[in-house]
């Protein structure tokens, strides 16, 4: 019965690299970024309340002191989907999922400045490695500097690093003892508040339009498939699986189903010396959970 929680951490990392069809999607149907982002949260707030309510209820009780954790999670949430979002929509989905997958370097970047942690040379070798797979997998080798999608590659990094501060408070935030369902629930119900002023509801008026039902069954896959449901497969296989198995797991079938994504839908189809990044910068990122893990 344990093997069936290996399963939950691959699932959560196909899920994750769905993303992007979700997003050009509704992109290409005069969606803003803002309003995008409106609809997944706070559609997310349901199945993530669901799954409070199978678990534990006392999950819905919070200390009023950790509201500021709560926000730093929620604006990291906001930062890191906005930049994502971006990415994808103007780089190649594996390359995006790939500079997401980065965000383990910048922790350790972060905790080196914040928290004096030091970093030991299994880290830097894994770093090194894993900069160096981007380097191949942007084609900077291979094409013209005038065609390199830099506001992309630059979103990228910004996703990355909006995931790393995310990491690092939500796990201050358990350290506390709040359980990661607490700090989603209420991180994206403050995020969702918060960008109702932002939010063009005639966009989505016009776009449910186009189909009512077929639409509102698309923006219910979008919230729990690539956001909500990942979330909730990897907190439960912790109960059964070692963190450092799951993290290893994540990072390296995210980037994976992100590239099959794009290969199908969007015909993206990477060159030897991107495929060589692709690969370079799973293995390092797999090496680094590892380490991590172990340390």
């Amino acid at each position: 019965m344990k093997k069936i929680y290996f399963i939950l951490p691959i699932l959560a990392g196909v899920m994750f690299g769905s993303g992007g069809v979700f997003v050009r999607t509704l992109m290409a149907n005069g969606i803003n970024s803002t309003t995008l982002l409106f609809l997944r949260f706070s559609i997310a707030i349901i199945p993530i309340i669901i799954a409070i309510l199978l678990t534990d209820k006392n999950l819905f009780k919070i200390d009023l002191r950790d509201i500021p954790l709560f926000l730093v999670c929620g604006i990291s949430i906001v930062g890191l989907n906005l930049c994502y979002n971006e990415s994808m929509g103007n780089i190649p989905l594996s390359l995006a999922a790939v500079l997401l997958s980065l965000a383990p370097i910048y922790v350790i970047i972060i905790a080196y400045f914040a928290f004096k942690e030091k970093i030991t040379s299994k880290k830097l070798i894994c770093m090194t490695l894993a900069i160096f797979g981007c380097i191949l997998m942007t084609g900077v080798l291979e094409i013209n500097l005038n065609n390199l999608p830099v506001y992309g590659i630059i979103a990228g990094i910004g996703s990355g690093i909006f995931w790393a501060i995310y990491l690092i408070a939500s796990k201050k935030s358990m350290k506390k003892g709040n359980h990661t369902f607490t700090i989603l629930l209420y991180s994206i119900t403050f995020i969702s508040i918060g960008l109702l002023p932002f939010t063009n509801f005639e966009q989505i008026t016009n776009f449910i339009s186009i189909n009512p039902i077929l639409v509102i069954i698309f923006l219910i896959m979008h919230s729990t498939l690539p956001f909500a449901l990942p979330y909730i497969f990897s907190t439960l296989s912790l109960d059964y699986v070692d963190s450092g198995i799951v993290s290893i797991l994540l990072s390296g079938v995210e980037p994976i189903a992100a590239l099959i994504f794009g290969l199908i839908f969007y015909s993206e189809i990477p060159t030897l010396l991107m495929s060589c990044g692709f690969i370079l910068n799973i293995i390092s990122m797999m090496m680094l959970s590892r380490k991590e893990e172990n340390e």
